[in-house]
């Protein structure tokens, strides 16, 4: 089993959701954004999920648009991401890392290449934002030996007719876009959340992940009730942003990135357990 089916399978058995942080790597600096990203799992991280920096990210927010700045401008760039996770793989074995981004510093980095560094350095899948199911054979065929999986993005708008085509060659998660437009902009709709995923799972067994509009505990516990994994994104990011804006020492704003971690951790673990039983 790779490390997505083991983790989501302890998960399954105890009845518990995954808290899943995003975080770009690089952002605001590399020693900073490792010091978040090496002790995520102790603050309660399931699956982390590390974007790759690019310059004209379309699909995402301002929150994550400025997080992908603030790397590139502190030098950050594919091989130093790749690098990230391979430090990462020296203490931890066992948490699954998915990287998060845009096909452009892919191709640039060469497909066959990058795959094969990502294999060696532990990365166990690919989120590729502008690289639809008939388009992502590229990239899929040499993932797929290399036992990586690629994550497909289901969205509001991804109908019956839609999803087959979505889920076929789709592996590790699904990875369901809780609102339509860019990341971090809307709030999540509950109600049409639960729909969506209870439609997806009559059509996979894969795992359902549901990201975007995530902002605060409350919100992380609802989604954790309704779906297999709780994303947070724009809103982790966003603080890193206003930290480092502020001058925030590095010690201190890794603290207070993952403590505001673990306080979305706690509320995804704790969501589903029923009050005196």
């Amino acid at each position: 089993m790779s490390r997505l089916e083991k983790r989501f399978a302890q998960l399954r058995a105890a009845d518990r959701a995954a808290f899943v942080p995003f975080l770009t790597a690089g952002d605001p600096d590399a020693e900073t954004a490792f010091a978040i990203l090496e002790k995520l799992p102790e603050a309660g991280a399931d699956v982390i999920e590390l974007g790759m920096p690019f310059s004209d990210p379309m699909a995402d927010g301002p929150a994550i648009q400025a997080s992908s700045m603030r790397a590139l401008q502190a030098g950050m760039n594919v091989k130093g991401t790749l690098a990230m996770v391979a430090r990462f793989r020296e203490r931890d074995n066992t948490t699954p890392i998915v990287l998060m981004g845009y096909f452009n510093p892919i191709h640039a980095y060469g497909v066959e290449r990058f795959v094969q560094d990502a294999a060696r350095a532990g990365v166990d899948g690919f989120i590729v934002v502008d690289l639809g199911p008939s388009e992502d054979e590229v990239l899929r065929t040499p993932a797929n030996k290399a036992d990586i999986d690629i994550i497909r993005l289901a969205t509001p708008t991804t109908d019956a007719a839609r999803l087959p085509a979505v889920l076929d060659g789709a592996g590790g998660y699904l990875y369901y876009v809780s609102v339509a437009g860019v990341t971090g902009t809307k709030n999540v709709p509950e109600e049409e959340v639960r729909v969506a995923v209870e439609r997806i799972r009559k059509s996979t067994n894969l795992p359902c992940a549901v990201g975007f509009g995530i902002r605060t505990p409350e919100q992380a516990a609802a989604i954790a009730r309704i779906a297999d994994a709780a994303v947070v994104g724009s809103a982790i990011v966003s603080g890193i942003g206003a930290g480092a804006t502020a001058g925030t020492p590095r010690a201190q704003l890794v603290e207070e990135t993952l403590s505001f971690c673990e306080s979305l951790a706690n509320a995804v673990h704790k969501a589903r357990i029923k009050v005196g039983v």
